[in-house]
């Protein structure tokens, strides 16, 4: 059984493919995409909880799936019974829970990174960085902070990820990339607070990050 992140309607949510289900269940996946289609609900429920998707099969063929979410999940098993099918339920509805736990972290977190994102960009604009760098300082210095962390810029990020320049890079970090993003954002800003110059704190959260691996 596997419930993970994906983004249905541009919202990230916790879901569940039309595979796994049939293979937890023991039903063919074809009887499964039926019951989906053949469920009497709402065409807006239909929408916002059964995501169509594809899957490569065995033949190297691409074939129909829908990714669902955990109401679409409780309404489209609400008619499998038995005791194994109890259990299984149970066990997925353990594995949204986590799942949605680890999104409102997320959420959380992205919070407290928006005032942490102004603290360091007030600080540029009230340094000479802002202006030296025609205006690009924040986006020089978190480029500087993602390399330092992830080995990556934001494009070469973004690439890996799959997304473009309109995409909020930050929704698909991990909770603890955030922190760890938000950490040395906290730390940089009090270093141009101070009157650090970009090389001298670049090569201070490069000593400060390999220091801190190693330990």
């Amino acid at each position: 059984m596997l419930v993970e992140v994906q983004r249905i309607n541009k919202l990230e949510v916790s879901v569940v493919s039309s595979l796994d289900v049939a293979d937890t269940f023991g039903k063919e996946h074809a009887r499964v995409l039926r019951d989906i289609r053949e469920l009497d609900c709402s065409n807006e429920f239909r929408l916002g909880n059964f995501a169509e998707s594809s899957y490569i099969n065995s033949q190297n063929k691409k074939q129909p799936m829908y990714l669902i979410t955990r109401d679409g999940f409780t309404l489209l098993v609400m008619g499998y019974t038995g005791d194994k099918a109890m259990k299984f339920k149970e066990a997925y509805i353990k594995q949204f829970n986590a799942m949605e736990r680890t999104l409102q972290g997320k959420l959380i977190e992205r919070e407290k990174g928006i005032a942490v994102r102004q603290s360091l960009t007030k600080a540029l604009q009230q340094s000479a960085e802002n202006e030296r760098m025609h205006g690009h300082a924040y986006s020089t210095y978190t480029n500087c902070i993602y390399k330092v962390l992830f080995g990556k810029n934001a494009k070469q990020l973004r690439e890996e990820f799959g997304i473009g320049k309109k995409d909020n890079l930050r929704d698909y970090l991990s909770v603890e990339d955030l922190k760890a993003v938000q950490s040395m954002e906290c730390l940089v800003s009090g270093l141009v607070d101070c009157g650090w110059g970009y090389d001298q704190i670049k090569t201070f959260i490069q000593t400060t990050n390999t220091t801190r691996i190693a330990a």
